[in-house]
């Protein structure tokens, strides 16, 4: 299967609901848990994604005010919504009626009386036959009736969970995706700001310094100021990175649950 790249975009649409489906080489969740605040350094990512960055911070236009204020916006939004989707699943998933359930199944069995015949002796099993086997057959068919009940049920649930099993693996590459497309965009924007902070910004400083002119040292100014708002745009890119970090663990959590759950049954 050819690797994916995820797409960036100066323009998002953000009404646009994204179902990217891919299959993760690496865990780079794993690697920013190492260091989430890694700076513009693309070793993390395969050749081909490296040059998507590349190719995507030269199109970067900090002078463009709508594109600045929605730089990295869908891949927010992508974030935002599977976080949101993801805890309503565990909200509304109870794991206490499976238990409930379980714990009713082995008192059914336990309050079997197997054992009527040998507590009375070989001439009491005799002596009261007929009552034994009367009380004995109503134990077990009331016993086998509420069994059956529990463990339609139980069936049911065990559906459910493995269902579930399978769902946090595609949730968990999912998360996988939309991480990696933040951390595209996070590094496309820190390797143009230090681009504009090595040359243009050093530049227009330089003219202003040698102009001694007013509107010249306010450009240079103005200038300073547009990267250091984009520069807190990519912080903030990176505070919701961490959203998807700690996603991560937390999906395995839960399906490793069920699968506890699902063994029980």
């Amino acid at each position: 299967m050819d690797e994916y790249i995820p797409q960036l975009t100066l323009t998002p649409d953000l009404s646009a609901q994204a179902q990217p489906e891919v299959k993760q080489e690496e865990d780079l969740i794993t690697k920013a848990q190492a260091a989430p605040e890694a700076g513009p350094d693309l070793s993390a990512l395969s050749p081909a994604e490296q040059q998507a960055v590349l190719s995507f911070a030269k199109q970067i236009d900090l002078e463009n005010a709508q594109q600045v204020l929605e730089y990295g916006a869908s891949a927010q939004k992508n974030i935002a919504d599977f976080s949101d989707a993801a805890l309503s699943k565990v909200r509304t998933k109870d794991l206490g009626e499976v238990g409930d359930e379980l714990s009713d199944l082995v008192v059914q069995l336990q309050g079997l009386d197997f054992d009527e015949s040998e507590k009375k002796g070989f001439l009491g099993f005799f002596k009261k036959q007929r009552q034994n086997i009367a009380a004995l057959k109503a134990q077990y068919d009331k016993a086998e009736d509420n069994v059956d009940k529990i463990t339609a049920e139980l069936e049911k649930h065990e559906v459910t969970l493995m269902k579930d099993i399978a769902m946090m693996d595609k949730m968990y590459e999912k998360n996988q995706q939309y991480y990696k497309e933040l951390t595209m965009y996070i590094l496309a924007g820190k390797l143009k700001c230090k681009e504009l902070r090595e040359t243009e910004l050093p530049r227009l400083q330089q003219v202003a310094k040698e102009s001694g002119k007013t509107e010249d040292a306010q450009a240079a100014n103005d200038y300073a100021n547009m990267l250091g708002r984009f520069e807190k745009k990519l912080h903030d890119l990176e505070l919701t990175r961490m959203v998807s970090v700690q996603m991560s663990p937390q999906i395995r959590m839960i399906q490793s649950n069920d699968s506890v759950m699902a063994e029980k049954i």
